[in-house]
């Protein structure tokens, strides 16, 4: 797939939304395997959208009254809208809408701002002993998208991975490229009605040669939204 043609057709921003159809997410997925730059946008996308929404929700409902408000006639001017209970409000809905405005096309900007949902997503260490288990909270569903970290090594010409139920059955089994250059991969758990709880990552180097050999295993937590 040509680079030219997933920035044209807002490949990214369509992974990252699920509204890519079977067909179209393997070809894309294929392409940002050997693409760094769009790699980095997913998981720049995903965090941008995750921190955006928390954001929202935490602004106060007065801060949006107090910016929407038509001017009184204690009002002395424009400078008073230097003042910080209305400059900081502002200048952060003003970022949030030029991020989303990259993220999402304009013809879908009204009706996607309040509806879009980026996929439930987590980072996980390969071969991580000791570090404490991720958590993604995901709809009854919904599909996953993990960022898996492989400290790089040459001995392997690609990976493997099975994900693990809570039960120790095979979720989805996975590829994974290796790269010397880059440790960290996207990868897309189709969506599935999933039950809640632990799941475990497990992965193995495929050496030139052919040979299987396990690299190490991660796990997080699973939460369904009631």
């Amino acid at each position: 797939m040509d680079h030219e043609l997933v920035v044209r057709d807002k490949m990214t921003e369509r992974y990252l939304l699920d509204e890519l159809d079977a067909g179209e997410r393997d070809r894309f997925e294929e392409h940002y395997f050997s693409c760094p730059d769009c790699a980095l946008d997913i998981r720049a996308g995903a965090e941008m959208v995750t921190h955006s929404k928390n954001l929202l929700a935490e602004l106060p409902e007065e801060v949006f009254t107090h910016v929407v408000a038509p001017r009184t006639k204690t009002t002395t001017g424009w400078l008073s809208w230097l003042s910080p209970a209305v400059a900081v409000p502002v200048m952060a809905i003003l970022l949030l809408v030029i991020g989303y405005q990259n993220l999402v096309t304009y013809p879908k900007l009204q009706s996607q701002l309040h509806t879009a949902q980026v996929l439930p997503w987590t980072s996980v260490n390969i071969r991580a002993l000791g570090e404490e288990e991720p958590t993604i909270t995901a709809s009854q569903g919904q599909g996953l998208l993990l960022f898996v970290r492989i400290p790089p090594d040459s001995g392997y010409t690609r990976y493997t991975a099975d994900l693990y139920n809570p039960e120790g059955k095979v979720d989805s089994s996975l590829a994974i490229p290796a790269s010397t250059q880059q440790d960290q991969w996207p990868v897309q758990i189709p969506a599935a009605n999933r039950a809640a709880g632990r799941y475990t990552l497990q992965v193995h180097g495929v050496t030139p040669t052919g040979t299987i050999k396990e690299v190490g295993k991660a796990s997080f937590e699973l939460q369904l939204q009631k």
